[in-house]
């Protein structure tokens, strides 16, 4: 039996058009040449846009209220956009997007140049109050990957506003691009609701003065142990001293004699009593639980540092989300600033 070959398809086409004239089928007599569409063009408006499409729509979408390239990226930010303008060259990441584009590789109307000369002809759009604050609503196209947190759309809506008894003392105080600093970080850290960014705030307060408490712990026995030493070998050398002192009556002229070992002798003696020592520990042991807390007191405070710093990060974003939609009170803004000092 020779090798099995597929049919060619004009003859696979052709039993098929005779089997649907014999059941009484329809067949198209005069087929159009050409190709179909591909998928993504045969699904259109139905496709799921790509991140480079809502990046570049929510740029469009922006540049029309901002009157200068600051305002435009503090505005991408504030949108839950995560804006690198620490470089040579922009990148943007959208919500929910893994890896940041370059805005010149959007296309040259992205490029930063070319929007800086978008920005020079777009028409100013004022935002309401004098602070001079522009930023936009969640779009739908932002929609499309995912809902924007409600945090950020209670400090958008707030900014918009310009209303309220927070945002008058906060825009005396911060600026635009303080404002979308702290919308980055809270995007970053998916604090993405108040209560979140309550509950990570105590939590890591409290962290923090564990750590600190702990650290103090082992200082104040690493100085105990450090004293201890210190008079246990006092002891050591005066012993004799102080054994020939009792032998001799204790004498005064003997005293007056050895009147500095004699104390030493009697103030070692005191404080063991104080510690309640009723046997002596040795100085070998001593060292090596020196040692041992001395690391561990290392390590603490290297942890306290990190929370103390973590800590001031948060605080500066809860403090400023307070102050904008007047959810601190005055006690409780003066307890935070204190915190941070």
């Amino acid at each position: 039996m020779g090798k099995n070959r597929l049919l060619p398809f004009r003859v696979l086409c052709r039993f098929s058009d005779l089997i649907c004239a014999e059941h009484g089928l329809s067949v198209i007599e005069n087929p159009k040449p050409g190709k179909g569409k591909n998928y993504g063009k045969w699904l259109g408006d139905k496709k799921k846009p790509s991140f480079s499409g809502i990046i570049k729509g929510k740029i469009d979408e922006t540049l029309p209220l901002c009157e200068s390239f600051d305002d435009f990226i503090a505005a991408l930010r504030a949108s839950g956009f995560i804006v690198n303008d620490a470089r040579q060259y922009i990148s943007i990441c959208a919500p929910g997007q893994k890896r940041p584009r370059r805005m010149k590789s959007l296309g040259d109307e992205y490029a930063e140049s070319a929007i800086r000369a978008r920005l020079g002809r777009a028409k100013t759009i004022s935002g309401g109050g004098d602070s001079g604050l522009r930023f936009t609503a969640p779009s739908a196209r932002f929609s499309a990957v995912g809902e924007a947190p409600n945090l950020l759309i209670d400090i958008q809506s707030k900014i918009q506003q310009g209303k309220g008894a927070g945002y008058a003392q906060w825009a005396k105080v911060f600026n635009l691009k303080q404002m979308a600093q702290t919308m980055n970080y809270l995007t970053e850290h998916a604090l993405t609701d108040y209560d979140a960014l309550k509950q990570k705030t105590e939590g890591v307060v409290a962290r923090r003065d564990t750590l600190l408490h702990q650290a103090k712990e082992k200082e104040k026995r690493l100085s105990e142990i450090a004293s201890l030493k210190t008079h246990i070998i006092q002891y050591i050398k005066t012993r004799d001293v102080y054994v020939d002192y009792r032998k001799n009556g204790y004498s005064k002229k003997y005293f007056a004699a050895h009147e500095a070992d004699i104390l030493l002798h009697k103030a070692a003696k005191a404080a063991f009593d104080k510690m309640g020592l009723k046997k002596l520990p040795t100085v070998a042991n001593l060292n090596n639980e020196y040692t041992k807390l001395l690391t561990e007191k290392k390590k603490l405070y290297a942890d306290y540092r990190s929370k103390d710093a973590e800590m001031k990060s948060l605080l500066v974003a809860k403090r400023n989300v307070d102050q904008l939609l007047g959810t601190d009170s005055p006690r409780q803004a003066e307890r935070n600033r204190n915190q941070q000092r």
